[in-house]
């Protein structure tokens, strides 16, 4: 009976030396699948942010277009006044860019946004080219500084919508790729419309040369 006791206790450290490994054994797979659940809320984040980001850039891009066109939109008003203090100007010509700035007022998709600001390029060429027939309307300051402005603006524009562009790709990209299309389609974060407007020669305002100048 009095050897029991030794035994007894070694019983019971090899019991409490059980219920430890068996411990290590329980809180192994809670460990990983815990540093699994941790690893992917990471990534899940940082997709998350990457594609805010993204986003807020493609409406910083096209603020800057949008700022380019209301300057032009402006100096229209002032063009058409100039130009018509012309006797026998075409009116056709003046009506047509002032009904399609005033069609700009009006709120539009991206897509068709577009499409009447090339519209707007297209007859405020044909403007220029008209005015080429008229001598005193060329040799205007007035007329000459509204032109130079134009002309300025018109390459600003081509340059914003270049680079909003580029933010739209780099969105679009992320949006249809994977893994982060999977945290787009949970969030819902939609692919972005390109600003397609005329390349840069197309919408350039043609230069009216006063006569006896190369």
């Amino acid at each position: 009976m009095k050897t029991s006791g030794p035994v007894s206790k070694t019983r019971h450290q090899a019991t409490d030396h059980e219920r430890f490994h068996s411990g290590q054994h329980v809180n192994t797979p809670i460990i990983i699948a815990g540093g699994i659940v941790l690893l992917g809320l990471i990534v899940l984040i940082f997709l998350y942010n990457r594609l805010v980001k993204g986003r807020l850039m493609v409406s910083e891009g096209y603020s800057g277009i949008d700022v380019q066109l209301k300057r032009r939109h402006n100096l229209i008003p002032n063009l058409v006044t100039t130009v018509e203090g012309y006797a026998n100007f075409e009116r056709g010509v003046l009506e047509d860019v002032t009904r399609l700035r005033s069609k700009l007022a009006e709120d539009a998709p991206l897509k068709e946004t577009a499409q009447r600001e090339n519209e707007l390029s297209s007859s405020l060429r044909h403007l220029f080219a008209v005015a080429e027939n008229y001598p005193d309307l060329k040799a205007s300051q007035s007329f000459l500084d509204l032109q130079n402005q134009l002309t300025e603006i018109e390459d600003t524009i081509q340059k914003a919508r270049r680079y909003y562009n580029a933010t739209v790709r780099d969105y679009n990209i992320r949006v249809q790729s994977f893994p982060s299309l999977i945290v787009a389609k949970l969030f819902a974060f939609k692919a972005a419309e390109f600003f397609q407007l005329a390349t840069s020669a197309e919408s350039e305002v043609p230069r009216v040369e006063i006569d006896g100048e190369s």
